[in-house]
């Protein structure tokens, strides 16, 4: 079987099963079943990718057969199909999450029985922006799961919700704006939108037009991947959905944006990686994010801050343009996904059974087990604690760091050791404080883990099950990010899209 066939399936399904639920709305029980089993399919297409692409290579597919490489397309380097799969194992996971009463129609009558729907289009949305092979096409991905993002980040229409979507839309559509100029520039210039072609043609710009553009797409994808200092919308947005959406978001949605700046940087800009601005702003999102997050009483917003802080390792391993430091930028994506996800997942377990996420309204919950185990694994593995993966993943970028003999990497390599203490400091006062405080005699609020559903604690607990793997799978991952990194660098993509043109 000709696997660039498959190329398309992680988008084109997703989309159709979104149709499929759209017509069960009355039936939420059936949505669960189908966007799960969607989702999970998904998943096993994804390993089917990335096993093929490490295999033989970019699996490219031309969806149109027009010459001069005109039409749409998609790529599944090593790269995009482990974003793929690490993508689809978290949403099927995740959209098992939601209760009834997130997914039913709230007291209000705001209809939320979309949820499903919208969730499959964000999915597909995501795995377009991972396979796009042009800046239109990856233009197109960004709206798709903007789109489902404005509907999922309000579901059920609370004021709150509203207020805090409201900041979303605004910064989305703004960075859409200057998506959009920066492609009618790009076009205008050279004729050209897709990554294969845009090297040589971008090459050949005046260089103040190159830097131009350069810096105009990396404001559009800083945006989204909330860098410094475009990263204030996000502990705003994220905490006020509901936690399976929140969890989609902090996990994904940043990691859209910081692929699209290794896309910019490596196929785009291979001669000019603005090591020092980039390290600069690396360092800045990890110190001024970890503060932020010290300075919450509120769980969700609390992690929204290590959020963006945790951003800037990615970037500081792709502001070195080294392979080493691109490897570990790819590690460090895979890790965030799958620990910040599961963070946020068992923070709604911990909301569910506390009754609330501020830390001056928790204590006690040291009372139910599963619950302590569940939020202090992907904790410690987040302030990077050895032998997890957050360790590991710390170690190689602060290894590639040190490789590159410049004042400004050891000050990235200060700032990361100081965050990850920093970060720890923060998850453990969490852990502290909502477990072992005491919530005094007469508060009842504190349950039984029965009143937990059975598939919450099964969703949550695959998750971190996942993060603690993740351990003992460093060694074979670390060796992917390493030929992913290799082959980006000795351009593969290009030559891949090339050949297959039609």
């Amino acid at each position: 079987m000709d696997l660039a066939n498959l190329v398309p399936v992680p988008v084109l399904l997703p989309l159709i099963a979104a149709g499929v639920t759209l017509i069960l709305a009355r039936h939420p029980a059936w949505q669960k079943i189908v966007s799960g089993t969607t989702l999970a399919i998904v998943a096993v297409l994804a390993l089917i990718l990335c096993i093929g692409a490490d295999a033989q290579g970019p699996i490219v597919l031309w969806v149109g057969a027009w010459p001069d490489g005109l039409g749409i397309v998609l790529v599944a380097d090593r790269l995009s199909s482990l974003m793929v799969l690490v993508s689809s194992i978290v949403t099927a996971l995740v959209v098992i999450f939601p209760s009834r009463r997130d997914i039913a129609d709230s007291a209000d009558g705001a209809p939320v029985s979309v949820f499903h729907p919208t969730f499959l289009v964000l999915t597909a949305g995501v795995a377009n922006a991972f396979l796009a092979g042009d800046l239109f096409n990856m233009f197109v991905s960004f709206e798709m799961l903007l789109f489902s993002s404005y509907v999922l980040i309000m579901l059920g229409a609370t004021k709150e919700r509203v207020r805090a979507g409201s900041t979303y839309v605004v910064v989305s559509v703004v960075s859409s704006t200057l998506f959009l100029l920066a492609l009618s520039i790009v076009y205008g210039a050279t004729g050209t939108v897709s990554f294969a072609q845009l090297p040589e043609r971008l090459a050949a710009l005046d260089p103040n037009l190159q830097l131009l553009i350069q810096l105009l797409l990396l404001v559009v994808f800083g945006i989204k991947a909330a860098v410094f200092p475009l990263q204030a919308w996000l502990p705003d947005s994220y905490p006020t959905a509901p936690a399976s959406v929140t969890a989609v978001f902090a996990g994904l949605l940043t990691k859209v944006g910081v692929f699209a700046i290794i896309r910019v940087q490596t196929l785009l800009f291979p001669e000019s990686p603005l090591t020092d601005l980039l390290l600069v702003v690396a360092i800045l999102t990890m110190v001024l994010g970890i503060l932020g997050a010290l300075a919450q009483g509120e769980i969700k917003r609390l992690l929204s801050f290590t959020l963006v802080s945790h951003i800037g390792y990615m970037l500081l391993g792709i502001a070195l343009g080294t392979e080493a430091g691109l490897s570990g930028a790819i590690f460090y994506i895979v890790h965030h996904i799958l620990v910040q996800t599961a963070l946020f997942i068992v923070v709604g377990l911990i909301e569910r059974v506390g009754g609330s996420t501020s830390l001056a309204r928790l204590g006690g919950l040291a009372a139910i087990p599963l619950l302590a185990v569940l939020y202090l694994l992907p904790a410690l593995n987040l302030g990077g604690i050895p032998p997890f993966s957050g360790f590991l993943g710390k170690v190689a970028l602060i290894d590639a760091a040190l490789e590159t003999p410049t004042m400004l990497a050891v000050a990235a390599v200060v700032a990361g050791v100081l965050t990850s203490l920093l970060t720890l400091i923060a998850v453990i006062r969490v852990w502290q404080r909502a477990f072992w405080q005491d919530r005094g005699e007469d508060d009842d609020r504190v349950h039984s883990v029965r009143v937990l559903p059975r598939i919450w604690i099964f969703a949550a607990s695959a998750l971190v099950g996942i993060t603690v793997a993740l351990t003992a799978l460093a060694g074979p991952l670390t060796s992917f990010a390493d030929r992913a990194a290799f082959d980006i660098h000795r351009g593969a993509y290009q030559q891949a899209v090339e050949e297959a043109m039609p």
